[in-house]
């Protein structure tokens, strides 16, 4: 009976294999079709690789017996932003095609809304799966902030590195890990972060309209994220109030 209850990690493990082949098959192509150099080759082979790993410890820690479709549909997106990252390298070097970098980008930020539709409709939602979504959401927006910075200043990766700002200072004050209410703005002011930044990059527009889109984007983020810090902290500030003694001694039926 024992053996018939052994988790058996294989199957899931398998898919994270599988992703990081995706990963390097998709790096052959981009340095096959713009000439790639060991920038970029070295940086997409560091995210396939740390992904495959992180990922893979994450589901063995997890104990989930099957992947699911909606986070299939995350690892496809987890390569897509692998891309993105190789060519935001290697714009250090060469600049990149910017239909190529804008078309896998906008194919990124796409598929954000579908893998949280499908979990929902298949009834495969996970704590993991939400995790691993906005892992790679908050990756491809610091990515995406660093190649705008090289246009419009620092100051733009100010919005990629906002989360990763509150996860770190979620550290040294607890409270801030306390769960939110849900909210649409929130939601909205997210979403808008990587159209507004892909739109710089696709360079269509002039720069002072860039420049003024990206802006506009980083006071909503310090808008929410300053919203959701006020909340917290009212949040922490309350206090259960302690029962008379009388109380007590009642309800522990003495």
């Amino acid at each position: 009976m024992a053996l018939n209850n052994t988790y058996d990690a294989r199957p899931v493990q398998q898919e994270t294999a599988v992703g990081a082949g995706v990963q390097i098959l998709l790096l052959a192509l981009l340095g096959t079709a713009i000439g790639m150099g060991p920038a970029g080759w070295l940086t997409g082979l560091a995210f396939a690789f740390a992904t495959w790993a992180v990922l893979s410890w994450a589901l063995h820690r997890s104990g989930l017996r099957t992947f699911g479709p909606a986070n299939r549909v995350t690892l496809g997106r987890a390569v897509l932003v692998g891309g993105v990252t190789a060519l935001v390298a290697d714009s250090f070097e060469s600049s990149p095609p910017v239909t190529l970098f804008v078309g896998l980008t906008a194919v990124a930020l796409i598929l954000d809304g579908v893998d949280g539709k499908v979990a929902r409709r298949t009834g495969t939602s996970t704590p993991l799966g939400a995790r691993f979504d906005m892992e790679v959401d908050a990756f491809l927006i610091l990515v995406l902030s660093v190649y705008v910075s090289m246009q419009l200043g620092a100051w733009v990766l100010l919005i990629g590195a906002m989360r990763y700002a509150f996860v770190a200072a979620a550290r040294v004050a607890p409270w801030l890990n306390a769960p939110l209410p849900p909210s649409f703005a929130r939601k909205t002011v997210a979403a808008i972060q990587g159209v507004c930044l892909l739109l710089a990059a696709s360079q269509l527009l002039p720069g002072l309209v860039n420049f003024t889109v990206v802006l506009g984007a980083l006071a909503a983020l310090v808008w929410s994220f300053g919203r959701d810090v006020g909340w917290l902290w009212g949040a922490s500030r309350v206090r259960v109030p302690e029962a008379p003694v009388e109380d007590a001694l009642e309800l522990a039926g003495r």
